[in-house]
Order: C-alpha cells, then structure tokens, then sequence
C-alpha cells in the first residue's frame, strides 16, 4: 500500500540519458538547474508508460494561470505528441516535482475555447510556444496538473490510517467526477433553453478523473492481493473467510471499474438521470467493498506501523 493515492511510483523511472544531468542536477538542488534552464520555470513529470506500466520521468517548463499549474506538450513543434503526453491520456495520475516538493497529481488537457484562450495567453508570455505552434499542424495540448487530493492531511503512523486516507483519494475522486457531471448537465441543459453559452466540453475532464481513480483502485487492489491479504493469511488464519470475500470482491470492483472507465465517452449525449444511476449503482456497490474491508480489517492494522516493517 501506497502513501501516494495510487500512483506506484519508483525511483527507477526511465530518465533519457540527455535529460539525466537535468534530472539529476534539479533533485540536488531542490529544483534549480543552470545551463540552458536556467532561471527557468522548470517541473518534473513523471508519467507511467501507456503500454508498459513503467514510470518515465521528464523534465518540462511550466506556467501558472488563474490559479492552475499547466505545461505544453510542444515537442519543439514536433509533428508527433511526445511520449510524456500520450502516457497521460492513458494513466492520467502522475507525479509532479517543483523545487522540493513532490505530489500526485492527475493531468487534464484543455479542450476547446478554453484551450485556444489559455494558449494565447501563455503564447503571450513565452512566444517560443507560438514558433512552436507554427512548426505544425497539431494543435500543441495544454494540460493542467491539477493537485490530488490524498484524502487527508493527519499524520500516518499505522496501515488503519494509510488504508482511510487511500479510502479518502477514492471516495473524493467518485464525488470529482460526480461534481463534474452536473455542473455539464446543468450548463447543457441551460444552453438548451436559451440565453446561456454552450457548455464547455468538460468530457475530457472527467474522463480524466474517472481513469485517474480507476488508476488508483487497481493499484490499490495489486498492493491488497499480492502483500496485505498473503500476509493476512499467515499471521490471523481466522480471517480466511474474510481474505476469500476480499478476493472474490476484488474480481467484482475490477468489473466496475471497467464500466466507470467508459461512463464518460458519451457524456455529450447522454441522458442525465441515465447517466446518475448507472453513476449511483457503481459508487453504491464500491462503498459497500470499501466500507466492508475497513469494518474487518481497521482493528487488526491499527496493530501495523507504517511503513509496516518487512
């Protein structure tokens, strides 16, 4: 079990041998870096490979607007998306690193009109992007990394509090996405009315947010049925009939899971009470998982220090 809300990460993220010295030299120096970044306003992002799995890490410039943390996938105007950028739409929980500190994030590209005015804007504060722009004909994605919420801020000194706090990611990304939904609908159905805007496409954005919770839950799941529920086995054998519904739980929350990933593709046209039951119906179910496992095991690993010892 992971302190952060699902991401894995490793310090043995592929880092290409011409950012290394930049990597390398960021992390000793608590994000300052000379040479050709110097004086800039330099993140790392680590991102996990779309078909692998395997954490990459890259350095990148960012920019701060209306309160939003957002960096370009430029490629120096390459005609092709860069790596970083197409591992994100796959697995959109990362991890970013600013000066010393370090956070989960999950990544949402800007769509629409609000992408082409965030692009203006950051085209008139560093118009190398707009070279950039010029050099092709895709249009370079602005993404935001919106910070994750780790489902508390209480210090963890035992597995019962790691596992509510990973609980807490879960819980707070299901009501994100549910938060989302509506102010859509809402939007869409005042547009439909008249006098209002259309709405703005947030479909990329909970899309986003649900792959960034299901992210997290198969992590979350990994870590239970190959450490906890083996190690649970051994130490407290009267506990096999609640490891065997765990288990078996798992298999079903994976179902769910499935069906949460691909709630948001039509979302633009879909019917809203449709819509709210089919949300309602997997939150309902996944409460009972979460609630289930936290009412057998918080007592046994209130027991546990964490990190638990090996």
């Amino acid at each position: 079990m992971s302190s952060s809300p699902g991401a894995g990460w490793r310090p043995d993220a592929r880092i290409s041998e011409f950012n290394r010295p930049v990597v390398e030299e960021f992390r000793a120096n608590g994000g300052r870096v000379g040479g050709m970044f110097a004086g800039a306003d330099l993140l790392l992002l680590t991102t996990l490979g779309a078909r692998t799995g395997l954490p990459h890490t890259v350095p990148l410039g960012y920019l701060r607007i209306g309160g939003r943390l957002l960096v370009v996938a430029s490629a120096g105007g390459s005609p092709r998306h860069p790596d970083w950028y197409r591992n994100l739409l796959a697995r959109p929980l990362v991890e970013v690193e600013i000066g010393a500190e370090r956070y989960a994030a999950v990544a949402v590209p800007l769509e629409g009109a609000e992408r082409d005015e965030v692009f203006a804007e950051i085209v008139r504060r560093q118009p190398g992007y707009g070279d950039y722009q010029a050099k092709t004909e895709r249009v370079l994605p602005v993404v935001a990394l919106e910070r994750a919420q780790s489902g508390g801020d209480a210090e963890v000194a035992d597995m019962a509090a790691m596992l509510l706090r990973v609980h807490g990611w879960l819980r707070g990304q299901l009501e994100q996405v549910r938060a989302q939904a509506e102010e859509y609908f809402a939007a869409r159905a005042a547009h439909a009315g008249g006098g209002a805007p259309p709405p703005p496409p947030l479909g990329l954005r909970i899309r986003q947010h649900c792959l960034a919770f299901c992210q997290s839950l198969r992590f979350h799941h990994t870590g239970e049925d190959e450490q906890l529920l083996p190690r649970l086995e051994v130490e407290y054998p009267e506990l096999a009939g609640v490891v065997a519904r765990l288990r078996a739980e798992h298999a079903v929350v994976a179902r769910i899971r499935a069906d949460l990933e691909a709630l948001p593709a039509d979302i633009a046209v879909a019917d809203p009470d449709r819509f709210r039951a089919d949300l309602d119906r997997m939150a309902a179910e996944l409460e009972a998982h979460l609630a289930y496992e936290e009412e057998q095991l918080i007592p046994l690993l209130a027991k546990v220090p964490f990190p638990p010892s090996a």
